[in-house]
C-alpha cells in the first residue's frame, strides 16, 4: 500500500482510515524493508499459502458483550497465524468489523440529496416528471438504504436524516424506526416493496397549479377614476363586462371583444360612480354622482327605471333577485324593488356614520354585509332595520367584502391603508376567526367558486394581486403589473379568470383559479337506462 507513495501522505491516509471504526483497517508498523525486488504476483501467492478456508463469523447474542470471531484456520497453530504482513516482515493486526445480525441493508449516504435533486422539502415540484422522479428516489431510499420515507410532503422528517451524512460509505447504527421498517413487511404480501414504499405508490400525486404571472389580456380604460370608494367594474353571468369611464358606461363582450356604449351622462354633467349586474345578467344598474341609480335592460338597450332618494353619490350597488341595494355618501342604504314604483323604498338602513363603500349579499340572500369609511362592518338581516352584527376591529375604511361560497356564514373583509388586514368572521356565532396582515391597503376580495381560495387586490404601497389558500392563508401567487392602486376587481362567469382595474387606466385579465370539477356519472352496461333515447 505504501510502495511508490510519499511517506507523509501515506501516514496521513493511515491516520484518516484509523478513525473509521467500521472499515477493515490494516495498522501496519514498518520495522524493516525487505524483498523489494519481489513481484506482486509472488507476494499474492505467498500470502495465500497459509490459508485454506474461512469459517463463518460467530457473533455473540448479547450485544453488551465484546464480540468474538473465529480465526482463519491454517496448517499452523492458531497462536501463530501468519498474515500478509508477517510474510513480508511486518507486524499487523486484522480487524473484522461487527455487523448487526439479520440486517443486510448498508446504511450510508453516497452524497447530499440536495445535490442530486432529492429535495423532499420543496414547496412544490416543477412538473409531473419531477414529481415521479422524487417518488422513485424515495422508494430507492426505502428499499436499498432502509429509510422510512412514507410520503413526499413539504416538511419531510426524513430529510434531515438523509442529508446530514456527507461521508462516502459512512456506516451507522440502525434506529428502531428503520429496523421496524425492514421487519414490518406483510408476510404474505405479493409486492416486493415494503409498506412505506407501497404507501408512496398509493398516495395521490397532486400536481401544483401553475398561475401565469402576466395577464392574458390588457385593455385601455381612459378616464377610469382613481377613487378608493367607487366600484366601476363588474362582469355579468352573460359574459359581458361593464365599466364606468367618466360619464359613460361601456360594455365589453368577452366572446366577441365588441365594445358598446349604453349611456352617456355628459350632457347633465353627471359622473358614473358604480356599476352592478343582476344575477341573470339581463339588467345593469349604475350609480351616479348626483345620487340616482339608473337601471337598464341590456337586451332591449333601454332604461327601465331611475331610482332617486340618495343625497350623495352612490358608490356601491348590490342585487338580491329583483331588489337592488345601494349605498351612498349620505350614509344610507336603500333596498328597492324593481317591480314597484320608482320612488318606493322597500327598506332603509341607517347605521354608518360615514360614506358606504362596500355592499355584498350572502349566497343564500338572507344577509347583507356593508362596509363604510367609519371603519365599521355591519351585517343586516332582511327582517330587521337594525344591524344584526357589528364589527369594529378594522382601523380603516372597509370596502373589500366577500362571502364564502363554500362555508355557510363565513364573511371576509379587508381594511384600508391604516389597517392593511384581511379578517374572517363567523356570522353564525358572531365571533372573529382570523386576521392576516397583508402589508398594504386591501381594495377588493373575491372567493373562488370552485376551490378554497380567494384573491385580494391591494393599493398603497405594493399595488399587487395576491391569491391565498384558505384556511392556511399561504400565498399561492403574487401578481404585479399595475402601476397604480388595484381598486377594481370582478370575476368571470366560469370562476376561472378575474379582471382588475387601476388608476393607471388599464384593465388586466388574469387566469388564476382552477376549473370546476365535472361531476359525470360513470357509464355502466348494467344500467338499463343508459341506451334509452
Amino acid at each position: 500500500m505504501d510502495e511508490g507513495m510519499d511517506p507523509t501522505f501515506a501516514m496521513r491516509l493511515r491516520a484518516q482510515l484509523s478513525r473509521s471504526p467500521d472499515y477493515v483497517v490494516l495498522k501496519n508498523r514498518q520495522m524493516q524493508l525487505t524483498s523489494e525486488s519481489k513481484s506482486q504476483s509472488v507476494e499474492k501467492e505467498n500470502t495465500l499459502l497459509g490459508f485454506k478456508r474461512l469459517e463463518d463469523m460467530e457473533v455473540d447474542d448479547d450485544p453488551n458483550q465484546l464480540k468474538s470471531f473465529k480465526k482463519f484456520k491454517t496448517d499452523q497453530p492458531c497462536s501463530s497465524v501468519q498474515t500478509y504482513d508477517q510474510f513480508n516482515g511486518f507486524r499487523a493486526d486484522r480487524f473484522i468489523p461487527y455487523r448487526e445480525a439479520h440486517n443486510l441493508a448498508a446504511r450510508f449516504n453516497i452524497i447530499s440529496d440536495i445535490r442530486y435533486g432529492l429535495d423532499y422539502g420543496k414547496k412544490d415540484f416543477q412538473s409531473e416528471a419531477a414529481n415521479k422522479d422524487n417518488a422513485y428516489k424515495a422508494i430507492l431510499h426505502n428499499e436499498l438504504l432502509g429509510s422510512s420515507v412514507g410520503e413526499i410532503s413539504i416538511q419531510d422528517k426524513n430529510r434531515d436524516r438523509l442529508a446530514t451524512k456527507r461521508n462516502l460509505f459512512q456506516y451507522y447504527s440502525s434506529s428502531p424506526e428503520q429496523v421496524d421498517n425492514i421487519q414490518s413487511r406483510v408476510p404474505y404480501s405479493l409486492s416486493p416493496l415494503g409498506s412505506k414504499s407501497q404507501e408512496i405508490l398509493r398516495s395521490p400525486r397532486k400536481i401544483p397549479r401553475k398561475i401565469s404571472r402576466v395577464p392574458y389580456k390588457v385593455l385601455d380604460a381612459p378616464e377610469l377614476q382613481d377613487d378608493f370608494y367607487l366600484n366601476l367594474v363588474d362582469w355579468s353571468s352573460s359574459n359581458l363586462l361593464a365599466v364606468g369611464l367618466g360619464s359613460c358606461v361601456y360594455l365589453w363582450s368577452a366572446t366577441t371583444s365588441k365594445v358598446t356604449r349604453i349611456s352617456d351622462l355628459s350632457s347633465d354633467g353627471n359622473v358614473v360612480t358604480s356599476v352592478a349586474w343582476n344575477d341573470k345578467g339581463n339588467y345593469l344598474a349604475f350609480g351616479t354622482q348626483e345620487g340616482s341609480v339608473e337601471v337598464w335592460d341590456i337586451a332591449a338597450e333601454k332604461q327601465v327605471n331611475s331610482l332617486t332618494g340618495h343625497a350623495g353619490r352612490v358608490g356601491a350597488i348590490a342585487w338580491n333577485g329583483d331588489v337592488v341595494s345601494s349605498g351612498s355618501r349620505d350614509r344610507n342604504i336603500f333596498l328597492r324593488d324593481m317591480r314597484g314604483p320608482s320612488l318606493s323604498t322597500c327598506r332603509r338602513y341607517a347605521g354608518h356614520r360615514q360614506e358606504v363603500c362596500g355592499l355584498k349579499w350572502s349566497p343564500d340572500n338572507r344577509y347583507l354585509a356593508s362596509g363604510g369609511n367609519d371603519n365599521r362592518l355591519y351585517v343586516w338581516n332582511t327582517h330587521a332595520y337594525t344591524p344584526q352584527l357589528t364589527y369594529h376591529q378594522h382601523t380603516a375604511a372597509v370596502k373589500a367584502i366577500a362571502w364564502s361560497p363554500h362555508q355557510r356564514g363565513l364573511l371576509t373583509s379587508g381594511g384600508g391603508t391604516a389597517d392593511k388586514c384581511i379578517r374572517f368572521w363567523n356570522t353564525l356565532t358572531g365571533q372573529p376567526m382570523q386576521c392576516i396582515d397583508t402589508g398594504s391597503q386591501v381594495c377588493n376580495l373575491a372567493w373562488s367558486r370552485n376551490t378554497q381560495e380567494l384573491v385580494s387586490t391591494h393599493g398603497y404601497s405594493q399595488n399587487q394581486i395576491v391569491v391565498w389558500k384558505y384556511p392556511s392563508m399561504s400565498q399561492i401567487a403574487k401578481l404585479t403589473g399595475h402601476t397604480f392602486r388595484v381598486l377594481y376587481l370582478s370575476m368571470s362567469p366560469d370562476g376561472e379568470s378575474i379582471v382588475t382595474g387601476a388608476g393607471d387606466e388599464t384593465l388586466r385579465f388574469w387566469n388564476i383559479f382552477s376549473k370546476a370539477r365535472s361531476h359525470k356519472e360513470p357509464k355502466s352496461k348494467l344500467n338499463l337506462f343508459t341506451n334509452i333515447r
